[in-house]
């Protein structure tokens, strides 16, 4: 039996997919199962997947933005060479089904399948689907979503079904001691993991450096940086922090999943993005974090993740327009004095997460595939 998966090449994409095939392999490891990734070329898409022992074919794609770009006339121009190497490879590998993760990657793998009536499943992560989730909707036969029906916009309620987003298991398993080990954590303070998406944050690193060496006070941190900005981040921390400080504060560029489940495990409170992914891997390891939307995301989607997260007390949101410096230092300082607060937090955290959601997946596509 063959899937292909595809979907937009971030990591909000991959690591669902991911979970997704590590569930099916799991629960079916006499099954005669072949796993496809279709979608943009992508360096970082094409490293994990290959250690996962999944093939990727590489496709043109045209990215839409919603602001003027010369880029939008180019990437038009992509898009159908892209549906026709899509309609090659889904030809030539003839799937049982399609999975899309959804993004500008998974149009022209949509559009073949749908073409060549190949049966298409979608997951869409955001309260508010992005734009080649709204098309690929209508020719779908399911819509898992991750938040509920009665939050999640455009799709008719007929085709969806509420499970949650897909998280890797692996980084539930992990170990505050191996996190002391990796980080070189002194365990003296409080630990803040501080997340910006497989890319990083540039304008979260930009306001915690100026906070930075008050933070480290009171704080331990663990900071990753997003790979581009890594070498700037270190330069000005290691100008504006102290000596006796720099033992706690633990810059990485990107945590693989190994260190991102110790990481989870030793953090006390995480600052991160809003993405569907994050937010339900925070709440999967119960822990109390505040929010930060990214004001640009499609149709503002990070903003309405975030307060359905928070709404029930698992979470504080911050928007970028109020994040000021010594603003989020005091509210920091403000949590970590009221314990019980942080301690409803995390169980507010674990009774919004839904760790299932990869299985749940994964059993109903074998199960259709049975049929």
């Amino acid at each position: 039996m063959k899937i292909i998966f595809t979907g937009g090449g971030t990591a909000g994409h991959i690591f669902p997919i991911i979970a997704i095939i590590r569930e099916i392999r799991k629960g079916y490891p006499y099954g005669d199962f072949e796993f496809f990734y279709l979608g943009p070329k992508d360096k970082f898409a094409k490293e994990i997947f290959s250690r996962e022992r999944i093939e990727v074919k590489t496709i043109l794609a045209g990215k839409l933005r919603r602001y003027f770009s010369f880029k939008n006339i180019i990437d038009i121009l992509k898009l159908p060479i892209g549906i026709l190497q899509a309609f090659y490879y889904v030809f030539v590998i003839s799937p049982d089904v399609i999975f899309s993760k959804g993004g500008y990657g998974s149009i022209p793998a949509v559009i073949s399948s749908w073409l060549l009536r190949v049966p298409i499943f979608l997951h869409e992560s955001d309260i508010i689907p992005g734009l080649a989730n709204r098309v690929a909707s209508k020719v779908a036969l399911e819509i898992f979503i991750s938040f509920s029906v009665k939050k999640t916009e455009y799709f008719p309620a007929k085709k969806m079904f509420s499970v949650g987003s897909p998280v890797r298991r692996e980084i539930l398993n992990g170990s505050k001691s191996e996190a002391e080990k990796n980080f070189n954590l002194t365990g003296e303070k409080p630990v803040i993991l501080i997340l910006g998406g497989s890319q990083g944050a540039q304008r979260i690193n930009d306001k915690l450096l100026v906070i930075l060496p008050e933070i480290l006070k009171d704080f331990e941190l663990i900071h990753q940086t997003g790979r581009k900005n890594f070498v700037q981040v270190k330069k000005e921390s290691e100008v504006v922090i102290t000596q006796d400080l720099k033992k706690y504060y633990h810059p990485i560029d990107f945590l693989d999943e190994k260190q991102l489940s110790h990481a989870y495990a030793a953090t006390d409170l995480i600052v991160s993005r809003a993405g569907a992914g994050t937010i339900f891997e925070i709440g999967a390891v119960g822990k109390p974090s505040i929010l930060v939307p990214l004001p640009e995301s499609a149709q503002n989607h990070q903003v309405k993740n975030a307060y359905a997260f928070a709404e029930n007390g698992a979470a504080i949101v911050i928007e970028e327009i109020n994040f000021r410096p010594h603003f989020v230092l005091e509210r920091i300082k403000y949590l970590f004095s009221q314990l019980q607060v942080l301690s409803e937090m995390s169980k507010r955290a674990k009774e919004f997460s839904r760790p299932e959601a990869a299985r749940i997946i994964a059993e109903y596509l074998v199960t259709y595939l049975n049929q």
